[in-house]
């Protein structure tokens, strides 16, 4: 096909709709709005089974599969999981992980993370960090109270990561793979 034909075939002109007298007015879509609000208003019975009085009362939630705080998974003689292969921290789209890596002392593996950050303000709790661990050390927890008054709090190191783990390890248990390769 030539160039001029291509060009013709390409445009398409669309022509403004015409609108009748209601429409300019915007009449319909005002009084579908009113419909709405007054559909919400007076549907109680259906408010009442979505609102709780969060103190107080607390939805269930599907630990199984809910994404919160980060924990950092020991193994089982103790010591942290993680072998420093930087897969969370290159996976992580929000740039958030940050691992500084040794020579291990252990003779299963060869290194393990001496420094271990993660900013929870910056995370999106997305679970990429979960899914490109190949060792499972990495895990979100179904916690989700997160609170800190200033942004250094809210940087969890190693020790805090762990602290997390000896919290939740009896309302999620780690799948504990073996480490091998590493």
């Amino acid at each position: 096909m030539p160039a001029s034909d291509w060009k013709k075939t390409d445009v398409m002109n669309v022509d403004q709709p015409t609108l009748t007298t209601a429409e300019r007015l915007y009449l319909p879509q005002i009084f579908g709005g009113f419909k709405t609000t007054l559909r919400h208003m007076f549907s109680v019975h259906v408010r009442n089974k979505k609102v709780i009085q969060y103190p107080e009362q607390r939805r269930q939630l599907r630990k199984e599969i809910y994404r919160g705080v980060h924990r950092l998974n020991r193994d089982d003689q103790g010591r942290v999981a993680c072998v420093a292969c930087f897969m969370c921290e290159t996976a992580c789209p929000a740039h958030c992980i940050h691992i500084v890596g040794e020579e291990s002392p252990w003779q299963d593996r060869e290194k393990y993370p001496v420094q271990f950050d993660i900013d929870e303000l910056r995370c999106i709790y997305c679970g990429m960090c979960e899914e490109a661990c190949p060792v499972d050390a990495i895990e979100l927890t179904p916690e989700f109270h997160l609170v800190g008054r200033s942004r250094e709090e809210m940087i969890f190191d190693k020790e805090k990561l762990l602290m997390v783990y000896d919290r939740t390890k009896d309302e999620k248990p780690r799948k504990n793979p073996r480490i091998t390769g590493y």
